[in-house]
């Protein structure tokens, strides 16, 4: 007999209580069906047994038996489904099929061309017959062969894996849903599929801007490379160009510097050359007279004697015997060497000081760091400081190793030393901040905090402005108050409004000529970022108000185990 079809409803067998399909479905009196499990459930502890769809109440509680008629109904619902979902979300493709044997074949294995999810096996053309002939596999679901089916089906159960469980966040089958899995968040595969579908689009959408936004930065980073390739090679040619051409002035002032010399050689050898004449032609006129006298002297005519000496020592009187010539013993051209070992010298710290100048601004890069946004990224450039006893003001006073300053209003004793702040009640720290440099302090009092940043040039001594941070060109500072803020650098101020907070970052970054204050609490909050230049090494320092302190908050110490670092 032939069977008949039936159009189900799956709502019609959907248990009230547990909204799932009935499992071990059991009718009440009045006609409604549930779980057997849900309805002891919900029965159990009740002294009054009603239905929980219609409220019609029964006494005494109901013996409840399995409604077999209903079960292989719901049995057939959930294969139906499971065989609808399986197929909806496999890929049954032809090419699947090109190496899947036929289950059915003994001996030599034909080729299957369709599988069967009721039977979960594939046939080939012959035995695939009584599924299209014999009305007991009209219900089958057929598609195209695939292979591993039995992948798809659950180890336990023998059933197709047709339900998703996302509480477990695996594949189960329908007997798996009324077991280890009832009153889990469950879908169908196929619902499951789409869901995962859907993310996918997603993904492959955030995959796809991800890949544009790297390919264009790739580009951009490509053609920046280029660029810079071809500004480094210019200012290499520019550079050679530059130091041939100062080279060439240093070698033309060589050149100058040994022709004047040699003109100064000739001219005073020249000059010398003249005495020097002069001087032979005198000595060989006084040998020749002193020779005449040495024959007078000895010859025995008298007449001739007394005529001759007359006439020597009248040229001897008449001779200048005066020679108008001073004579420079000092060794030549020692204050020329002098002079050009000052140039070189001076030319020498001039290089030095400019090359200094020159490097800094060999500073381009092609992938600069991020900005610090976090707590965190400021952290990575963290400095750790203490207060230096030597720089502290006798009004205020250190504690907590140094780390902590307060004013009191009372005098405290501390050695004398040149580095003291003689009238403001100033402190500065012993480590240098530099390039990149974080640091934090806290601060409180109703008189103010000044957190500043100076050179140690900054004077130390009197009551001038200079020696005060803020009010010259070699500091600056923020001063800290219940209410508000202001800026000080150079002797001008900027007011800066309110929220105030307990804890101050200071950021400093030389490269970027930026200094930067930020309240630090669960965000940072940027209170204010003035453009400094220094040329000097800095230093972070303190200004103290009456009844005030600051705290540093990210400082070392050392011991005898060694250097310390505390991070608050």
């Amino acid at each position: 007999m032939a069977e008949a079809s039936i159009s189900i409803d799956e709502e019609h067998f959907t248990c009230s209580i547990c909204l799932q399909l009935l499992g071990d479905p059991v009718t009440t009196p009045c006609g409604h069906s549930f779980c057997m499990v849900c309805i002891n459930d919900f029965w159990d502890g009740e002294s009054v047994y009603s239905c929980p769809q219609c409220r019609e109440t029964f006494t005494p509680r109901p013996m409840l038996r399995r409604n077999n008629i209903l079960a292989e109904v719901v049995k057939t619902l959930q294969e139906s489904r499971s065989q609808d979902s399986l197929s909806g979300c496999v890929d049954f493709s032809p090419s699947e099929a090109q190496d899947v044997e036929c289950d059915s074949c003994v001996g030599e294995k034909k080729k299957a061309v369709k599988s069967c999810l009721t039977c979960l096996a594939s046939y080939c053309d012959t035995h695939l017959q009584p599924h299209y002939e014999s009305a007991a596999f009209r219900k089958h679901k057929l598609v195209s062969a695939f292979r591993n089916l039995q992948e798809k089906t659950c180890g336990q159960h023998d059933k197709l894996l047709e339900v998703f469980c996302r509480t477990d966040k695996k594949v189960i089958c329908s007997l798996c849903l009324l077991d280890k899995h009832k009153g889990h968040n469950t879908v169908s595969i196929q619902e499951e599929w789409m869901e995962k579908k859907k993310q996918f689009e997603d993904l492959e959408r955030k995959y796809q801007n991800r890949l544009e936004k790297r390919e264009t930065i790739l580009l951009e980073l490509k053609e920046l490379m280029e660029s810079f390739k071809s500004s480094a090679q210019a200012a290499v040619e520019d550079s050679e160009r530059i130091f041939t051409e100062l080279i060439l002035s240093v070698e033309k002032k060589r050149s100058e510097a040994t022709e004047l010399i040699r003109a100064h050689e000739k001219a005073e050898l020249d000059n010398a050359m003249g005495f020097v004449e002069q001087l032979e032609q005198e000595i060989a006129e006084l040998n020749r007279k002193r020779t005449d006298l040495q024959q007078l002297s000895v010859t025995k005519d008298y007449i001739q004697l007394v005529q001759r000496s007359q006439i020597l020592c009248a040229d001897l009187e008449e001779a200048n015997d005066a020679l108008n010539i001073a004579l420079n013993q000092q060794p030549a051209f020692e204050n020329f060497k002098t002079s050009v070992l000052q140039l070189k010298k001076q030319l020498e710290t001039f290089f030095t000081e400019e090359w200094k100048k020159i490097s800094e601004n060999v500073n381009n890069q092609i992938i600069s760091e991020p900005e610090a946004e976090t707590r965190e990224d400021f952290l990575k450039y963290a400095r750790e400081l203490t207060l230096d006893p030597n720089t502290v003001n006798c009004n205020l006073l250190l504690l907590e190793c140094n780390t902590k300053v307060i004013c009191e209003n009372e005098r405290h004793f501390y050695h004398e030393h040149p580095e003291r702040f003689a009238y403001w009640h100033q402190v500065l720290c012993k480590q240098s901040v530099s390039l990149r440099s974080y640091w934090e302090a806290e601060v409180g009092g109703a008189n103010g905090v000044s957190i500043a940043v100076t050179s140690k040039a900054i004077r130390r001594k009197g009551s001038e402005v200079e020696s005060r941070f803020g009010h010259n060109s070699e500091s600056c500072r923020l001063v800290c108050y219940p209410m508000k803020y202001s800026f000080w650098h150079n002797d001008k101020q900027i007011e800066i409004p309110g929220p105030t907070y307990k804890r101050i970052g200071v950021y400093l970054d030389e490269k970027a000529g930026t200094l930067s204050f930020y309240g630090v609490s669960s965000e940072m909050a940027l209170i204010h970022k003035a453009a400094v230049k220094f040329t000097q090494p800095l230093y972070a320092g303190f200004g103290i108000g009456s009844g005030s302190y600051a705290k540093i908050c990210i400082y070392s110490t050392s011991g005898a185990t060694g250097k310390t670092s505390k991070k608050k």
